[in-house]
């Protein structure tokens, strides 16, 4: 019997600009910048599209995503909660299955723990959030 394929796991290497970058180790960055004007839905659509032009130029390739968030600070973390949540649920629920890494100013580097999807879909729909606690940081406790 042999033994399991590890998970690739791709050289940490910041992006010099943003965009989508071929990585000498054979992956592919995605590098945003969320700036302070940006809205959740702006920055979650700005993302969405780089991460389709990955897969369209480097299909199936590992793909590592960089975010950098500009303004938006407050007190949930550090951020805003709209760019809380974008960093803290939003992420993890819609867009971390389509990459092999991720790195935020909240989390730092993160390692997807399952394979990487290539079923990028064709377009990002966002629906306003009907949960009670919509728009609020709900506390650990």
């Amino acid at each position: 019997m042999s033994d399991p394929v590890p998970p690739f796991v791709p050289e940490y290497a910041r992006p010099d600009a943003p965009g989508v970058h071929l990585r000498p180790d054979n992956s592919v960055s995605v590098y945003h910048i969320i700036g302070a004007e940006d809205t959740f839905e702006q920055a979650a659509q700005a993302v969405f599209s780089l991460l389709a032009e990955a897969q369209r130029r480097f299909p199936d390739w590992p793909r590592v995503l960089t975010l950098d968030v500009v303004g938006h600070a407050g007190e949930a973390a550090g951020f805003d909660p709209d760019f809380y949540e974008f960093q803290q649920d939003f992420l993890f629920s819609t867009l971390a299955p389509f990459v092999t890494a991720l790195e935020t100013p909240l989390t730092g580097p993160l390692l997807n723990p399952e394979p990487q999807r290539n079923d990028v879909p064709d377009r990002l729909k966002i629906g306003g959030d009907t949960r009670p606690h919509a728009g609020q940081v709900i506390g650990d406790h």
